[in-house]
């Protein structure tokens, strides 16, 4: 990790980027920050983000270095010669970038900051992927959307999952976390189908985890948990499909190829899902709702087991 460093007049130039949030938050701006990296092909690429992505981040080609920092908490850097904030539309996270001097902030425009006039203006019901790419379009950087992809190479390989059914069952809010019985019954069916099944936690999640498995008759060492963010994607990049809500996990099967079936509620697909086509099915019942709710989402509760396992038949 970085200590606090930087400065206009010594050294490689930095562009540094603002995204502290999680996973799949990460995955969403590859598109950009790969537009970023060939934009600026000498200058070193920090990412103000969460310390726990680093290994990903590195892995992904588009990061020299990750600035370990808190949601909306200071950044710490001096004068990078180019801010951007992929974070969101501000003003907070703007003026945690303006704290630090950069010499060129692009960013979306607030009125009440005069430092973003005449920068693209923000829209509320634009796929996330597609938001940040079009912040750099607008300001004269390409970037390609579809350039989501992570190398499977250098990646640990997982001899246990070739082939696998990867069920994950959590999700960090709980409208978004479809009741562990509904997995259950789905992973009994993948099984009965003669299929291995795994099942992955997150943080805070093994005791989900565990019960679905438990609900479904599966030895417990079926539960994957307190994995490093490259071992579980080098579990998934072996595995045969993916089922999960909408989550870090859904990004990272994005990301990887791996075929998945992604359960979404509350929040439609039009705004965070996979890329069109026949490698991802995902499951929306049209019904968006409250994403911080502390119970599942009506429309997640709408999809039913039978669904989730044709789905995952077809695949």
């Amino acid at each position: 990790m970085s200590n606090p460093r930087g400065g206009f007049g010594g050294g490689t130039p930095v562009v540094l980027v603002l995204r502290a949030l999680g996973l799949g938050d990460f995955l969403t701006i590859l598109p950009a920050l790969r537009g970023l990296s060939e934009a600026f092909p000498g200058h070193r690429r920090i990412l103000a983000a969460p310390a726990g992505l680093e290994p990903l981040a590195r892995h992904s080609g588009a990061v020299d270095e990750v600035l370990a920092t808190e949601p909306l908490g200071p950044v710490a850097w001096r004068r990078p010669e180019v801010a951007v904030n992929l974070h969101g539309r501000g003003p907070q996270s703007h003026r945690r970038l303006l704290e630090i001097g950069p010499r060129q902030l692009i960013a979306f425009q607030r009125p009440e900051l005069p430092e973003t006039s005449g920068s693209p203006a923000w829209r509320s019901d634009e796929h996330e992927v597609i938001r940040w790419c079009r912040l750099l379009e607008e300001s004269g950087i390409p970037a390609d959307p579809v350039r989501l992809q992570l190398s499977h190479g250098g990646l640990p390989r997982a001899e246990v999952a070739p082939g696998a059914t990867v069920v994950h069952p959590g999700a960090q809010a709980a409208a978004r976390r479809w009741p562990p019985e509904r997995w259950a019954a789905v992973v009994k069916a993948e099984v009965a189908r003669g299929r291995r099944v795994l099942l992955t936690a997150g943080p805070g999640e093994s005791e989900l985890a565990r019960r679905v498995a438990g609900l479904a008759g599966l030895p417990q060492d079926s539960v994957r948990e307190g994995m490093g963010i490259l071992e579980l994607a080098g579990l998934l990049a072996t595995a045969g499909r993916v089922a999960c809500g909408d989550t870090g996990v859904a990004h990272l099967a994005t990301a990887l190829g791996r075929p998945s079936v992604l359960l979404f509620g509350p929040t439609p697909p039009a705004l965070w899902g996979p890329p069109p086509g026949a490698l991802h099915t995902v499951l929306w019942k049209g019904r968006r709702s409250d994403p911080l709710a502390d119970r599942p989402a009506p429309g997640l509760l709408a999809i039913r087991p039978r669904e989730v396992t044709a789905a995952l038949a077809a695949l």
